[in-house]
C-alpha cells in the first residue's frame, strides 16, 4: 500500500511537470507496465484530480482542470516562493487579487511546517514594501500570457503604444520578465522576424489565441538582460559618463547595458517612462556624465540643476 501511494505521488508530480505524458512514457519513469500507469490514472481521478486520455498515436495524458482544487504537491523552496509570492501579489503588484492573496497567504502559511513558516516570516519582517506610481497588470492577463508561454501557443493581442495608438501583435511568447516593478513579455514577433519585448500593462490579449509551436533556441542571457533593461521606455537618453563601466553599474540603482570605451570612460541607453526620475538616477552616479541624446532628460536636468541652485542661494 506505502509502494503504491508513493508511486501515485510520483504520478502525480510527472503530470503537473509537463502538458502531455505518453502512456509508454510514464510507464518507463515509474518502473511499472502501461496496465499499472492505467489503474494509477484510474486511482487519481477518484482522488479528485481532473486527468483526461487523448487516444491515438499522438494522445496520452493531461492533467487538467476540475470542478474542485485537489491538493498540490509542492517541495520545499516551491513551497517558500509561493507563500512570498502571495505576499509580493498582496502588496499591490497585480491589480485586482490583493485581497484574495492575503487569505491564500494565510491558509499556505497555517500548513507550512515550522522551518519553512520561519524563512517566509523573516523575508516579511525584513524586506520592506514600497509604494510605487507604476501602472499595474490585470491577473487575467498575466496568467493568459503565462499558460501561452507554457503550452507554446502562439499569442494574439492588441498593444497600446505610448500615445495610446494600437497595433495588432501575432508573437511566439517565451518569457515573462519582471522588472522594476514592471511585467514584461519577452516574445519572436512573426510580423517583425525578430525578438522582442512588450510591456504587460499594455497587452490586451485576444481569444481564441494560435496554434502551438515549436520552441526556438532564446537569445543569450546577456540579449534578454539587455532587452528587459532598455524596456519599451516612453523616453530614452544616450549618456556618456566619464567613469569605469563597472562604476556605473555598481552606482544605478536600475540594472543598465553599459557599452565600454576605455578605462574611465563610458556609455549606455538608460530610459524611464518619467524623464525627472531619469534625471534623478543619474544624479546618483557620482560621477561626470554628458547627455548625447535625450532632449526630454536635457531639460529634467535643467530643471533641477535651477532648483537645486535656489535651494542653497544666500
Amino acid at each position: 500500500m506505502l509502494e503504491t501511494s508513493a508511486r501515485l505521488l510520483r504520478l502525480l508530480s510527472l503530470l503537473q511537470s509537463r502538458r502531455d505524458w505518453t502512456s509508454a512514457d510514464l510507464s518507463d519513469k515509474l518502473g511499472v507496465t502501461t496496465r499499472t500507469v492505467r489503474k494509477d490514472i484510474d486511482r487519481l481521478r477518484r482522488l479528485g484530480y481532473p486527468v483526461t486520455a487523448r487516444p491515438g498515436v499522438s494522445g496520452g495524458y493531461r492533467l487538467g482542470s476540475g470542478g474542485t482544487l485537489p491538493p498540490l504537491l509542492l517541495d520545499d523552496e516551491e513551497a517558500v516562493a509561493v507563500a512570498v509570492g502571495l505576499r509580493t501579489a498582496a502588496s499591490g503588484s497585480v491589480t485586482g487579487i490583493e485581497e484574495t492573496s492575503i487569505r491564500a497567504l494565510a491558509k499556505v502559511l497555517q500548513v507550512l511546517p515550522s522551518r519553512l513558516r520561519r524563512r517566509v516570516q523573516a523575508i516579511q519582517a525584513y524586506a520592506m514594501p514600497t509604494p510605487s506610481p507604476d501602472p499595474t497588470v490585470d491577473a487575467d492577463v498575466l496568467t493568459t500570457i503565462a499558460a501561452a508561454c507554457r503550452d507554446h501557443e502562439r499569442l494574439r493581442f492588441d498593444y497600446r503604444a505610448h500615445d495610446g495608438g494600437e497595433t495588432r501583435r501575432d508573437v511566439e511568447p517565451y518569457r515573462l520578465v519582471h522588472d522594476r516593478r514592471r511585467w514584461y513579455l519577452l516574445a519572436w514577433d512573426t510580423g517583425r522576424a525578430d525578438w522582442r519585448t512588450f510591456r504587460a500593462d499594455r497587452i490586451t490579449p485576444r481569444v481564441p489565441g494560435g496554434p502551438r509551436f515549436t520552441p526556438r533556441p532564446l537569445p543569450p542571457e546577456p540579449q534578454i538582460t539587455a532587452m528587459a533593461t532598455r524596456g519599451p521606455w516612453r523616453y530614452q537618453a544616450r549618456v556618456v559618463v566619464h567613469a569605469p563601466a563597472q562604476h556605473v553599474r555598481d552606482h544605478m540603482p536600475i540594472p543598465v547595458e553599459v557599452i565600454e570605451h576605455g578605462p574611465d570612460r563610458c556609455e549606455f541607453t538608460p530610459g524611464s517612462d518619467h524623464p525627472l526620475m531619469l534625471a534623478l538616477n543619474l544624479g546618483l552616479l557620482d560621477a561626470d556624465f554628458t547627455v548625447e541624446e535625450g532632449t526630454e532628460l536635457a531639460e529634467a536636468l535643467t530643471v533641477l540643476a535651477d532648483r537645486y541652485r535656489r535651494a542653497v542661494a544666500k
